[in-house]
């Protein structure tokens, strides 16, 4: 039986860095900008740390050097919309496409 509330979605996802550069300064403040953009919750794993993916000194915190492994957690109304824009970021292997 549902109490007649809808759950938010969640999209939790895996990332590579493949930017030689790693998640510098630039690209970390086009994640920050894109993720401000939405509703939802952004939060970004690396080693057992959890920050907040709309916060640019956290994201710059992160030390994601090319090849680092990431958790990408977009939780909220507009998740599914927010999750493939971040992504596309985080994976980008150019700063520019």
């Amino acid at each position: 039986m549902s109490d007649g509330k809808k759950t938010m979605p969640r999209i939790e996802k895996e990332i590579t860095i493949k930017n030689k550069n790693g998640l510098h300064v630039r690209v970390a403040s086009e994640l920050v900008r894109v993720a401000s953009q939405y509703i939802s919750d952004v939060s970004i794993f690396k080693d057992g740390r959890e920050i907040n993916g709309k916060s640019i000194m956290s994201v710059l915190t992160l030390e994601a050097i090319y090849d680092s492994t990431l958790t990408l957690v977009v939780d909220g109304p507009d998740a599914e919309e927010a999750a493939p824009q971040l992504e596309k970021l985080l994976v980008a292997d150019e700063d520019h496409e």
